[in-house]
């Protein structure tokens, strides 16, 4: 079964600071494709029930992971746990792009619990 151009549309979700792609939603996983524009990063973060998994395809990703920040490039990846804050950040010229995997028992958006937002968020 193929899926139509309009079909895939659907699944993205676009942001102030880039988009999401739905690849994957099933009942023990979610599997995302981000894209984080230049000079943009997404809220700082944590989540009650899934764990996710970043891995980076291009571009280089600024992490911050509770108390330590450190940079991701293609081919790398990171381990993020349920209650760890955490914030992904654009400091490039270029798009970055990663793959999140969700695990867990809820894969909702509303499983986001913002502690400081750039676009005035608070959900």
């Amino acid at each position: 079964m193929s899926i139509t151009t309009a079909e895939f549309t659907r699944l993205t979700d676009h942001r102030p600071w880039g988009s999401f792609t739905i690849l994957a939603d099933e009942q023990d996983h979610k599997v995302k494709r981000l894209v984080v524009k230049p000079g943009c990063r997404l809220s700082l973060q944590r989540h009650k029930f899934r764990d996710e998994h970043w891995f980076v395809i291009s571009g280089s990703a600024r992490v911050i992971l509770n108390d330590t920040a450190c940079s991701l490039e293609p081919g790398e990846a990171i381990e993020i746990k349920r209650g760890d804050l955490h914030r992904v950040g654009n400091d490039a010229s270029i798009n970055l792009v990663f793959i999140e995997i969700q695990t867990g028992d809820y894969f909702g958006e509303d499983d986001i619990e913002r502690l400081d937002d750039d676009y005035g968020r608070n959900d």
